[in-house]
C-alpha cells in the first residue's frame, strides 16, 4: 500500500519584511502523530494552512503522494489531501445533522458504512439531542465536537487540529481524545497545536517547535522537555 505523506521543501514564509519560519524539509506521513509548537504569533497556524494548501508560502513547495488524483477541476492539488480544523471551524448553515451527513457524502464507503459511521460519531461526541439544533446556535465546545465528529466521519489520511479542545471542558476533552485514539488507532497522520500540554498531546510522538524563525524537530516529546539540545533544525 502506498504510503501517504506531504513533503515540504525550502520552505519559507514571510509577511512583508517579516519571516515567520523557514525549513529545508518538513515530512508529514500517514501514521505519524506530531505535536505542533511555539508561542503566538510565530505561525503555527498558517503552517497547517500551507500544508492544506489553503495559502502558498512565500517560498518553497508542497508535495503530496499516495493520494487519489484529484479532479480535473480542483486546480489546487494540496486541496483536501490534510483535513485541517481551525480553533473556530467553520461549519454549514444548518442543523447538526446536516453537517455530519455532508461529511459523509465524502466519504468513499458504502452508504451502509457510512450510515453507521455516523451514528458511531454521533454517539461518541454525544450529538444526539443536538442533532435538530442549528450549528449557529451551539457552543463553543459543541461546534469542536461537532467539527471532529465530521471529520472523524471522513476517516482522513492526515488530519491537523488547531487547538483542538481550547474551548471545551474536561467531559468534551474526553470525547474528542476517544475520537482521535481511535483515528490514530486507523492509521491516520496527526499534526496536533495546542498551548497546553494534555491527553491528547501525550498521544503525540514527534514534535515540531517554531522557535527563531525555524521549524526544530525532534522524536519522543519526553526527552525535548527535559533538554533544548534534542530539537534540531529541520533539514532531512
Amino acid at each position: 500500500m502506498t504510503e501517504v505523506k506531504l513533503i515540504a521543501r525550502d520552505l519559507v514564509m514571510s509577511f512583508a519584511a517579516r519571516r515567520l519560519f523557514q525549513a529545508d524539509q518538513l515530512a508529514f506521513c500517514q501514521g505519524d502523530v506530531i505535536y505542533l509548537q511555539g508561542d503566538n504569533g510565530t505561525g503555527k497556524s498558517t503552517l497547517m494552512k500551507i500544508l492544506a494548501g489553503l495559502i502558498r508560502p512565500t517560498q518553497g513547495v508542497i508535495e503530496a503522494s499516495g493520494f487519489a488524483k484529484n479532479p480535473w477541476w480542483k486546480r489546487n492539488p494540496l486541496l483536501g489531501k490534510a483535513v485541517y480544523l481551525h480553533q473556530h471551524p467553520y461549519l454549514f448553515d444548518g442543523s447538526v445533522e446536516y453537517n455530519l451527513n455532508y461529511g459523509a457524502q465524502l466519504s468513499a464507503e458504502s452508504s451502509s458504512q457510512a450510515t453507521l459511521r455516523i451514528q458511531q460519531a454521533i454517539d461518541m461526541a454525544q450529538l444526539g439531542s443536538l442533532l435538530h439544533a442549528r450549528a449557529s446556535d451551539l457552543s463553543g465546545g459543541e461546534r469542536q465536537r461537532l467539527a471532529i465528529a465530521r471529520a472523524w466521519i471522513l476517516q482522513p489520511k492526515l488530519l491537523m487540529l488547531d487547538e483542538p479542545t481550547s474551548n471545551m471542558d474536561r467531559d468534551s476533552q474526553a470525547l474528542v481524545l476517544q475520537m482521535i485514539q481511535q483515528l490514530k488507532q486507523e492509521g491516520t497522520g496527526l499534526l496536533v497545536s495546542s498551548h497546553q500540554h494534555c491527553a491528547l498531546t501525550a498521544l503525540c510522538q514527534q514534535r515540531w517547535q517554531i522557535e527563531g524563525e525555524h521549524i526544530l524537530t525532534a522524536a519522543n516529546p519526553p526527552l525535548f522537555l527535559a533538554t533544548q539540545g534534542a530539537l534540531h533544525v529541520a533539514t532531512n
